[in-house]
């Protein structure tokens, strides 16, 4: 595939030789500069938009779930969810603050082999992801060039590509570039509230809350909705150790931004019932569509921009968190020693960065529903893993120091994941249950997740004895 530029036809293997390239530039009257690590403002701005970069995507819950369910699954799931996954991040990450994150914890809990499983499931569901993310950008530039569809695939290779080049320079960097667009995100949703509570006066008149009436498929869907809107709190610990203080840092970052999450969710779907859209309408043109209706064209436009800088910002953030995966499975002998290789300049895994850039410029033709599907089947496999370790942990190093540790002992932790597993399993039932397009996606995240097996075969034939067991069950 390819696009012109000047009338020139220029590859996806083209650009990668120029980003590559421009990794390696070294300007000669400039030093190399020191290393600097991320502050806990900045990695609030990283994990905001690793997990969530506002409400955009979160339009479809009030067409599953309906006026009466919407904000009832809203609001109880991710404490379901969430809360669990949370806790494990925190716990095993106050015990283990190193680069790679769940995939060292894995590794360490369970053997090198379910470690491989861990990041492989990532790696796949992370490209599945970005994919999203600059196809979501012209959605919303659309509002204000109606004719940018055309332009899609060359404007979303700029992101992409962006968000490559922005990696290799730093982390600091991006930590920048994602307050800056954090704040931008979240300023017309406070704004949109308000004049929601202006025009109804503060009194809001809620639906009853009930699940009533909705089919299995409907509340599978509207669950896989609420999830993939909550999701990566573990993405957001695979570049701990480039955290000033980490501990501290992750635990009040975190806090942090689960409630800003769930304040600027709920307002916005609170919002969108006050302002009486067409559910349908909502779907298809999301939020700027509510904004437009109770703003005009203006508040409409500041919601789409918003969008934009959302959809840039969880491109370069996802992107930052992915990239350390494949780092430090090269470091374990598990992909080409290629890939562990850091920029002499900015100390950055830039050939890991550059592969990711290159998979997902070659997976942005997919549909929003059917990616939704695959991202949270595939991430919720490899975040049971992650429950299983800190269970191992517990039992393999009970009196290894953990700054934070989940006040419960065995059984409960137990209990605690089997939580999740239960919200997991009726989203899962329900994208089966339907008859329609959704079992496809479903059917090709199981294929993703089965194909770990046949990959960790070929390595352990291909890398024979340089393989290390040392950590494997």
């Amino acid at each position: 595939m390819s696009f012109c530029l000047s009338g020139k036809p220029i590859s996806f293997s083209q650009i990668a030789v120029c980003i590559y390239f421009y990794a390696h530039m070294k300007v000669a009257s400039t030093p190399a500069k020191t290393y600097r690590k991320l502050k806990t403002l900045q990695l609030i701005a990283v994990i905001f938009l690793t997990v969530s970069g506002g409400p955009y995507g979160l339009e479809p819950l009030l067409v599953y779930a309906g006026r009466h369910g919407a904000l009832l699954l809203l609001l109880v799931t991710p404490f379901l969810w969430d809360i669990p996954a949370i806790l494990t991040v925190l716990e095993l990450n106050s015990m283990m603050p190193v680069e790679g994150g769940y995939y060292q914890w894995v590794k360490r809990g369970l053997g090198l082999r379910w470690a491989f499983f861990e990041g492989w499931w990532t790696w796949l569901y992370t490209f599945v992801d970005l994919a999203i993310y600059p196809v979501l950008f012209v959605e919303y530039a659309s509002f204000f060039f109606p004719q940018i569809e055309a332009y899609k695939i060359p404007v979303c290779l700029c992101i992409i590509w962006f968000g490559a080049i922005l990696n290799i320079i730093g982390i600091v960097p991006v930590g920048g570039v994602a307050t800056v667009l954090g704040i931008i995100v979240i300023i017309p949703f406070v704004i949109l509230f308000g004049i929601t509570i202006y025009k109804d006066h503060g009194h809001f008149v809620f639906p009853g809350p009930s699940l009533k009436g909705i089919s299995l498929s409907s509340l599978g869907l509207a669950l896989y909705t609420v999830i993939w809107n909550f999701i990566g709190w573990d993405n957001a610990t695979t570049y701990a150790g480039e955290v000033d203080k980490p501990i501290k840092a992750y635990i009040k970052a975190t806090a942090v931004v689960f409630v800003l999450i769930l304040l600027i969710y709920t307002s916005a779907i609170i919002a969108a019932l006050q302002s009486g859209i067409d559910m349908n309408v909502l779907s298809d043109e999301g939020f700027p569509a509510v904004g437009s209706l109770l703003g005009g064209y203006s508040m409409g436009a500041l919601i789409s921009l918003g969008g934009m800088c959302s959809a840039v910002g969880l491109f370069c953030a996802i992107l930052l968190s992915v990239s350390r995966v494949p780092k430090v499975m090269a470091d374990d002998k598990l992909l080409p020693n290629v890939l562990d290789a850091l920029h002499p300049r900015f100390q950055t895994p830039y050939r890991s960065i550059i592969l990711c850039a290159l998979v997902v410029s070659i997976m942005i033709i997919w549909s929003f529903a059917d990616l939704l599907i695959i991202d949270v089947t595939v991430y919720g496999a490899g975040l049971f893993l992650e429950y299983i370790a800190l269970i191992m942990l517990r039992i393999k190093a009970p009196d290894e120091h953990r700054p934070f540790k989940i006040p419960l002992n065995i059984p409960g932790l137990v209990i605690m994941a089997l939580v999740p597993l239960i919200i997991y399993s009726i989203a899962l039932i329900g994208a089966f249950s339907e008859s329609g397009n959704n079992i496809k996606p479903a059917l090709f995240a199981i294929a993703a997740l089965l194909s770990s097996e046949v990959v960790w075969l070929v390595i352990k034939r291909v890398r024979g004895k340089k393989l290390s067991y040392r950590n494997e069950l």
